[in-house]
This record gives C-alpha cells, structure tokens and sequence, in this order.
C-alpha cells in the first residue's frame, strides 16, 4: 500500500509537531516533479512531434489534472497530500487542540475543497502567471503598440509592478516559515492558514487505522447493480490514482536528482561535460565588392558602424547586427552583408542578452 508503505513512522507521544525541515521538504517534493515530468514530455514530443506534441502544449493543463485526482485520492483517504504522507504527516483542522481525529477519518468538507483547492489550483496559477510575464517581457520590444497607447502603458507597469508582487509573495512565506521556526505559529505556509489546517506527524494509531481501512476495502464487495458501478468508477479512479502514487513513490529521488541536474545552478558543470567544439567562423568572401568590413569592436555592428541595438544574427552565417540594418540589408539583397551567403528574412535570429 502506498499510503502505508516503509515511509511512514509514528510519532512519539509529544512529537506531533513537524520539524521545519520536514514541512519544507515536502513543499520541494511536489516542485522537484513538475520539472522532470515537464522534461520528459519535451524530449518525447521533440523526438515525434505528431504523437507527443499536444502532451507539450497541454501540459500544465493534464499536469493539474492529474495532480487534482492524486491530491484527492490522498486527501480523501489519508487526510493529507500526496507529499505530505510521504513524510508521515496529515492535516487536522485548527482550533481543536484537544481532540485528534485519525487520518482515515478525513478532512470536513469544507477544510476538504480549501485544501484540496489551494493544493492544485495556486501553483497552476502561479506558473501561469510566470509564464504570461515572461511572454510580455520577450514582446515588449516588439509590440504593434505605440508607446503612448493605454494596453502599452498598462503591461508595462504590469512589468514592472510583477517584480515586487512576487518578493511580497515569497516574503509573505519566508515570514511565516520564520515565525514557525521561532514557534509562534502553528502553519510553516500561509496556504495551510488559508485552508484552516494545520500539520501534525501519524501516530501509530494512524498507521494501524490506515492499514485496516486498505485491507477492507479491498476485501468489500457490493450486490446492487448502482452500487456495483459506483464502486467501480471508484476503484477506477483510485487505481490510477494508486498507479500514480506507487510510481511517483519509487521515482520521487529520480525525478529530485532530474531536478538537481536540470536546475540553474548546475548549467556550467553540464555545459563543461556536454560542450562540443565552437564550430570555425564562416568563410570570407572577398571577391564580394559590397561585402561589409568586419569593425575591430564586437559590440559594433558591422553595416552601420555603431552599437548595436536589439541584436538579431543570421543563422546561415552566425555574424550579429542589429536588428534594423539585418532586416533592411537582407530584405533588399537577400545574402549576409558578410559572407555572401544566400539568407532570407527568415534566418534573422533575436539575441537576448543576460542584462535584458
């Protein structure tokens, strides 16, 4: 049972309180699969775009859904999140210091959906809004818009408001993390406050409580023809929910070192072991009469002779220019203002730089 596997210890008596470290590692527990999962959708749908490419297009979309039914599955039976008693925790509601009702016993509904919807629903949210930011942030310099316009003036400080609405959020997280550290708070995240819960480790009666429940409901059988497809819409959405937890069960410290492996802080030890030789510059065509002159600074482009601006490159060559002079010289000539080689407009490449 993945709900009561090896994972799971009880906690001594007095020791219901989570550590912070506990409640933060299973905040990163669900972070860390996203992006894997998120990885080996790309690798599939770039290897064949016809079977694979509308699981990269719709991935945030059947990644919540999934994640809807998962979550649902282990608040429902276990009173807690698919990380959560992956760790050995589940959620109580608050202002009931004194009674302690057991994990099988679930969530009241109303705790139930607020959990079940600040679990799914914020971090779709939040990854969308991430997502449409950076978007408007690659377009701004190429928008239609005239400055003066109202939606132009309206996404930029849109922009530039973003900025300091996510250090609010994050700060609003650190603060609470901090206070729970300090023991004068009893949530670690604000979601949990906003849901009315809070986090507590399983007893043994707990662990018993949830091996009992697994034995009888798989041992029950049902008689009437309503209930017989009730229960068996149920044990179709629980078996892939089950299948989904036992998988993400064993491959969670894979798809964690997927995680490591891919993040930013590691991009120059891959870059170092996956580097292959710069190619050598394109040939020179010097029996070109019009070609241009490379100039001596490499910040300078090479038509009009100053720095330049919104650098574009031309992939048939690999020579940067700006962006105007690229356009207009490759519109009207078809060919790199270089080398001579044939280009057309579509070949123009926009350079972002780390400081844009």
């Amino acid at each position: 049972m993945a709900e009561v596997g090896a994972h799971l210890t009880a906690a001594p008596a007095g020791e219901e309180r989570p550590s912070v470290f506990e409640a933060v590692a299973q905040d990163s527990l669900m972070a860390a699969v996203k992006p894997a999962l998120q990885h080996l959708v790309k690798v599939l749908a770039e290897s064949s775009p016809a079977r694979y490419g509308f699981l990269w297009r719709w991935f945030d979309e059947i990644y919540v859904l999934l994640d809807l039914l998962l979550q649902q599955h282990y608040l429902a039976r276990c009173s807690a999140s698919f990380s959560e008693n992956f760790y050995s925790m589940k959620r109580i509601p608050m202002g009931n210091s004194r009674q302690r009702p057991l994990a099988t016993a679930g969530l009241p509904k109303r705790h139930h959906w607020k959990s079940l919807l600040l679990l799914v629903l914020v971090p779709y949210l939040k990854g969308k809004l991430e997502k449409l930011v950076s978007s408007l942030r690659e377009e701004d310099e190429y928008s239609i818009h005239p400055p003066s316009s109202s939606w132009k003036r309206f996404y930029r400080a849109f922009l530039a408001a973003y900025p300091y609405v996510n250090m609010t959020w994050e700060g609003w997280f650190l603060v609470q993390q901090l206070c729970y550290i300090l023991g004068k708070a009893e949530h670690h995240s604000p979601l949990l406050k906003l849901a009315g819960v809070r986090l507590v480790r399983l007893t043994a009666e707990d662990i018993q409580a949830l091996e009992k429940k697994w034995a009888e409901s798989t041992s029950s059988q049902t008689h009437s023809f309503s209930s017989r497809v009730q229960s068996a819409l149920r044990r179709a959405l629980g078996a892939v929910a089950f299948s989904l937890s036992t998988g993400l069960s064993v491959s969670v410290f894979f798809l964690q070192f997927l995680d490591w492996w891919y993040s930013s802080e590691n991009q120059e030890t891959i870059k170092s072991l996956t580097a292959l030789p710069t190619p050598p510059p394109p040939v020179h065509l010097d029996d070109e009469p019009s070609s241009a002159v490379l100039p001596s600074l490499k910040s300078v482009c090479p038509l009009c002779r100053k720095v330049r601006v919104n650098a574009t490159a031309l992939a048939t060559s690999g020579f940067v220019f700006c962006y105007r002079c690229a356009h207009g010289f490759v519109k009207a000539h078809q060919r790199c203002p270089v080398t001579g080689y044939a280009t057309e407009l579509q070949h123009l490449v926009k350079l972002y730089s780390p400081e844009s």
